[in-house]
């Protein structure tokens, strides 16, 4: 092994020499020791930085400039900071931190915290580890320039993050990043920052008893209110707002899922804290079919987005999780039934089903199609529900301008509250929309990858050799979304249209996975059609799957 270069131990030694955190110095100084025989794993700390875009940061916790740590993070707040002060709005009000349970998440608020007030700024801390639309109403709900989340949502326990959200109370996007990015690259040494000891005001339970009113006037006056439900927080901050909120509304307490229902940053019980994952809802559903209720909810780590899972005869286990699609689908219909606001947009991403606009179109209400991400959702003009097909849903825009996965739990259960004394259901409900607007079936290769060249090569393979037929379909159209298709900003993706069906593959821009999507559309003649359309959908998805995968090089 070769001994590490001059200009590597030059920067690992400046690095060792202001890292703030006991834990991680010694880490470092662990590899520079090791460094004198094997210099990789050295080498790879030091090999760029954690890139700062419209996600924030995140990244797995350790020491140097490519992992999450307090130098990263100090860095990550003066450039925030110097960004406000910069752009005018240093004295128009509040910067709100909040922050999750991940290891980390509450020191990265505290020094965030410190920055800011250093700045002159004023710092205004949640008062203890909440779920991220905490913060995004905080924002709002203060009058703040500005909101920090510290949290890596349902990434695996060694990440944590750091999401910013302007004072629209959205997160950010381009130009915002960029700029941001620019002043963060632009610190100094880290001792030049200013820091305030202590700066920061910790706010009281006020703040969340406002959200939790807020959250509970979701639901129509006079509801139905009487579904029960089992709800996992997956480990994460859900847990307690969840109850309060349910408790606020007068819905039936939920059975919690007690294996997972405190915070534990570890995720003992899962492999990956995201109900998406295999094995994620196993406790969950264990629960449910001990006390049978009429909806078993699932909320992520920082609880911003909702998983749901209903009683099937027809399915293993005799329960069946919906798509984040399906899931979407209901939202908006039972939002339809009540009622939208005049103007109301429905609204949704480029890889999320196409069946929203079709229930838009029929109430006589706007659409609008979006990239990837409710930073880009939230800003739809006049949006009165947006969602995506990854478990987010915003059903109460002016209060929470971001996913909410509290709110969705108490819209989604205040339906089938309605639905129940009715004698309907949700699986009910989905066929009648088939029936009305036809099949929509969806489903995702995703491929999880330790070498990001993988999915550069995929992209390249796919963007070099387009395919001209996918599952035995003509592909009518093929659009590279990076040229900034259909009149949407540039972005990495591509997106294909065939004759009753659709395809968008894109990486994903919060973990090490190349996401591929696909929908496809049968018409249904009535409900004695349903089975074969539904069947029929199923083929086309998996030839439609078997042929990307062998286009793209999976």
């Amino acid at each position: 092994m070769s001994a590490p270069s001059d200009d590597l131990n030059r920067r690992a030694a400046a690095w060792l020499a202001e890292d703030p955190d006991p834990e991680t110095r010694a880490e470092l100084a662990a590899l520079i020791e090791a460094a004198e025989t094997d210099p990789a794993p050295l080498a790879e700390r030091f090999a760029g930085t954690l890139t700062f875009g419209t996600a924030g940061l995140r990244g797995e916790l350790g020491a140097g400039p490519t992992r999450m740590n307090r130098a990263v993070v100090i860095r990550a707040a003066a450039g925030l900071a110097a960004y406000l002060r910069d752009t005018g709005q240093a004295g128009a009000g509040p910067v709100v931190i909040g922050y999750d349970a991940r290891h980390n998440s509450a020191r990265f608020a505290r020094d965030t915290a410190e920055v800011m007030a250093g700045a002159g700024l004023t710092a205004l801390l949640l008062p203890r580890p909440l779920p991220t639309p905490v913060l995004a109403f905080a924002v709002r709900h203060l009058g703040a320039v500005a909101g920090v989340e510290v949290t890596a949502s349902h990434n695996p326990p060694r990440d944590n993050g750091y999401k910013v959200y302007l004072g629209d109370g959205s997160q950010i996007v381009e130009p915002a990043d960029r700029e941001i990015a620019a002043r963060i690259a632009a610190i100094g040494a880290l001792d030049s920052v200013p820091r305030t000891e202590g700066g920061g005001t910790v706010l009281d339970e006020a703040v969340v008893e406002a959200y939790l009113d807020r959250a509970a006037g979701v639901l129509a006056s006079g509801s139905a209110r009487s579904a029960t439900t089992v709800h996992t927080a997956l480990h994460g901050v859900g847990a307690a707002p969840l109850a309060a909120a349910f408790a606020r509304a007068g819905f039936p307490a939920p059975v919690a899922v007690a294996e997972q229902a405190e915070p534990d940053p570890d995720f003992p019980t899962v492999a990956f804290p995201n109900p998406e994952e295999p094995g994620a809802m196993d406790l969950a559903l264990a629960t449910a079919r001990r006390h049978s209720p009429d909806l078993v909810l699932a909320n992520d780590p920082d609880a911003d987005r909702l998983a749901a899972a209903v009683p099937d005869e027809a399915a293993e286990g005799g329960w069946r999780m919906l798509r984040g699609d399906e899931t979407g689908a209901l939202l908006a219909a039972h939002l339809v039934r009540r009622g939208l606001p005049k103007g109301g947009v429905l609204a949704t991403s480029i890889v999320s089903s196409s069946l929203l606009s079709r229930i838009a179109e029929a109430a006589g209400a706007g659409y609008a199609e979006t990239l990837t991400g409710f930073k880009w959702i939230s800003r739809a003009e006049g949006l009165a529900f947006g969602y995506e097909e990854a478990l987010g849903y915003c059903v109460d825009p002016d209060g929470v301008r971001d996913k909410d996965g509290i709110t969705a739990a108490l819209l989604l259960t205040e339906l089938a509250s309605e639905l129940k004394e009715e004698g309907r259901t949700l699986l009910g409900l989905l066929d009648e929309l088939a029936v009305r607007h036809g099949v929509h079936a969806t489903s995702q290769l995703s491929v999880r990858v330790e070498d990001l060249s993988v999915i550069a090569d995929a992209m390249e393979r796919l963007r070099s050799a387009p395919p001209e037929r996918l599952g035995g379909l003509p592909v009518v159209r093929t659009e590279d979304l990076s040229a900034g298709a259909g009149g949407l900003p540039p972005t990495d993706g591509l997106r294909y249209t065939l004759d009753g069906a659709r395809v968008v593959v894109r990486p994903s821009g919060t973990e090490p996975k190349l996401k591929c999507y696909l929908e496809a559309v049968v018409p249904v003649g009535g409900p004695e059609g349903l089975p074969e359309a539904r069947a029929a959908a199923a083929r086309t998805l998996a030839a439609v799957e078997t042929d990307l995968a062998e286009a793209a090089g999976l």
